[in-house]
């Protein structure tokens, strides 16, 4: 081959994966041996059940489509276009095609040697993962899990900046203290505080004969149980002591540890040998521990929002969440450790918006200010999946009150209600286009009329009443009396139990956005509107695993799991011939959430509408693997709930 086109070749192949990993020297090499094909528009590269070449195929110029046979009629299963890698199973045990490649237009196709692979393959771990991993197209039947396509993201990109903020990448521990300043059950105060002045320690363990943590007593209890209280240092350590004494196993790693800690609000953490209160301690982890080996955390940020009272504070505050999670999301930390510490920074900042509104009115209702009420989060913010300031879907319950005061409270709720909004605004938080929020009167109700709601949504399901459950049904207690939520819960799910016809409406449904194949031109993206030519994101890959996991895990009646991937990993534990393929949707929807935000927080949009041309190969091939569960679990949906049969 000669020169110019061995180096054309070059310039061409080194801007796409794996050929991109590969150092000038050896990518020249390949150049030198490859062949270049043109199959005409129809014609047949390879065909299913034929004995694998001795190369495989990128695409040049033109595209090339991998088809089956499904009951006696071809289908598309997915496109290939300029850059992409096919026809790997010859690098992979050299088995027969699992599907047909036929060109779809004319193309021009780069045949490359697997002689000249082997090598590479042996001495090259970026190559052989990403081969492996089921990056290549067409690899649909024998790609491994997308846990292993989240590990290839994080070798094959951006490697972490180890800047010293917030919480490093990879830190899997952290070191507790051991052994524990300890007393006995029946120990005097005076013989504590001995234990604790000569250790200089601020807490101390108190355990029973078997070594087993009772209750922990800090120098905030001295001064608030003993001194103020003017009891003697002979009073015994069970009098004062907290109780009880939250635990944890002491092989935890470090991102469980510290998202226990702060989601629980825990000064100290004491390790067990089974994580229970009931075997014998090993040590203890303090929230001071933790600040000093991570510097400023989002612990700090959660204090200071729980200390603040100015709105403009805590506005500033939430500013700098989005620092963190730009950090989060660059160094790899795992989605549900990322959501989990955002969706409590949010948590937090509704409390206290809710406690600013209430300091507001409640001297004007003195009747009702008392009323008993629960802030519930909505859609994303119910899942604790809400990682941008996106559109904010909430409502307020609040107990029933006599009739003759049933104006007031429902004056003070909406004046709460609408105070509390005001504040996520100042935050940076959008309006619900919809209105579906607490300010909204008719989202703002006593818990009889709420009951009410979903009893008409569950009973209609006409298409407005679906759309409402959809929403409504990821509803999730922020603040407040959490027993309301749970009142709600129970309703819920008896009014379903009652007409289980309810649940093939919802899954039906859920079937209303059917899994895109792969970026492919035009093929995915958004044909006219302010969107036009952009990819959609939420409509066409996480609404039909959120709606899908939302019907499923209703059908199993599970109770207090809202979050998506969750939900997931609960339906792969009850139906563990499907585990697999649960893990693998729930994987996906993590993807879905690091590409969503990645993309809003570069574009300073909701990241909803992404434009392909933007993402690299390897990101397009990771979407690509991860739109994969979603008709599988649509294929689920259809059988379980008989939605070939069902509204005909």
């Amino acid at each position: 081959m000669s020169n110019v086109i061995v180096n054309r070749v070059v310039d061409f192949l080194k801007k796409f994966p794996p050929f991109s990993f590969l150092s000038p020297e050896l990518l020249t090499q390949v150049a030198k041996q490859v062949d270049l094909i043109y199959f005409e528009k129809d014609e047949f590269l390879f065909q299913k059940g034929e004995p694998a070449k001795n190369y495989f195929f990128v695409v040049r110029e033109g595209a090339i489509k991998l088809t089956d046979f499904i009951d006696g009629k071809e289908q598309t299963m997915e496109f290939c276009d300029e850059g992409d890698v096919f026809g790997v199973l010859a690098l992979l045990g050299k088995r027969p095609y699992i599907l047909n490649a036929k060109a779809n237009e004319n193309s021009l196709i780069i045949a490359v040697p697997v002689a000249v692979f082997d090598k590479i393959l042996k001495e090259n771990s970026q190559v052989s993962l990403y081969f492996a991993s089921g990056f290549a197209s067409g690899q649909v039947v024998i790609r491994s899990d997308l846990s292993e396509t989240q590990k290839v993201r994080s070798l094959l990109g951006k490697s972490a900046q180890q800047n010293g903020l917030l919480l490093f990448p990879g830190q899997a521990s952290i070191n507790y203290s051991q052994p524990v300043v300890q007393c006995q059950l029946g120990d005097t105060i005076s013989r504590a505080v001995a234990k604790m002045s000569e250790a200089k320690v601020g807490s101390i363990v108190i355990v029973n004969k078997d070594n087993c943590p009772q209750g922990i007593i800090t120098d905030k209890d001295l001064r608030n149980r003993l001194i103020a209280k003017g009891l003697p240092y002979t009073t015994l350590v069970e009098e004062i002591m907290s109780q009880p004494v939250v635990t944890a196993k002491k092989d935890l790693e470090f991102s469980q540890i510290y998202l226990n800690m702060v989601k629980n609000r825990l000064h100290h953490l004491v390790f067990t040998e089974d994580g229970t209160d009931q075997s014998g301690m090993v040590g203890i982890i303090s929230d001071h521990d933790v600040l000093l080996s991570q510097g400023n955390s989002p612990a700090v940020l959660i204090k200071a929002l729980q200390d603040s009272e100015d709105v403009h504070e805590i506005a500033k505050l939430r500013n700098q969440a989005e620092g963190m999670l730009i950090y989060f999301l660059e160094n790899e930390l795992a989605i549900d450790f990322i959501a989990g510490i955002i969706t409590e920074i949010n948590d937090t900042i509704i409390q206290r918006a809710i406690h600013i509104a209430k300091s507001r009115h409640s001297a004007q209702f003195p009747e009702v200010c008392d009323t008993p009420f629960c802030f519930l989060g909505l859609g994303s913010e119910g899942r604790g999946e809400q990682l941008l300031r996106t559109d904010l879907d909430n409502a307020i319950v609040y107990d029933d009150v006599p009739d003759y005061l049933q104006e007031k409270a429902r004056g003070f709720m909406h004046l709460l209600a609408r105070d509390v909004m005001d504040i996520l605004f100042a935050c940076g938080f959008h309006s619900c286009p919809a209105e579906m929020m607490a300010n909204n009167p008719k989202w703002c109700q006593p818990i009889s009329q709420w009951k009410d709601y979903f009893s008409q949504w569950i009973r209609k399901s006409d298409q407005p009443s679906l759309l409402m459950a959809s929403i409504f049904f990821d509803f999730r207690a922020v603040a407040g009396k959490v027993a309301l939520a749970e009142e709600l819960t129970i309703h819920v799910y008896e009014e379903i139990s009652k007409g289980k016809i309810f649940l093939n409406f919802f899954a039906k449904n859920a079937l209303l956005n059917p899994p895109p194949l792969g970026f492919f031109r035009n093929f995915i993206i958004e044909k006219s509107g302010e969107h036009a030519e952009k990819f959609d994101i939420k409509l066409r890959a996480m609404m039909p695993l959120a709606d899908a996991a939302r019907v499923l895990i209703l059908n199993h009646q599970v109770v207090g799991i809202n979050n998506t991937f969750k939900r997931y990993e609960k339906l792969a534990e009850l139906e563990p011939n499907q585990a697999a393929l649960f893990k693998d949707a729930g994987k996906a929807y993590e993807i879905f959430m690091r590409f969503r935000a990645l993309e809003g927080l570069s574009s300073s949009s909701s990241g909803r509408f992404i434009q392909p041309d933007s993402l690299g190969k390897l990101q397009r091939q990771l979407l690509k693997n991860a739109f994969f569960p979603i008709d599988e679990i649509q294929k689920i949906l259809r059988v379980r709930f008989q939605l070939d049969y069902f509204g005909k």
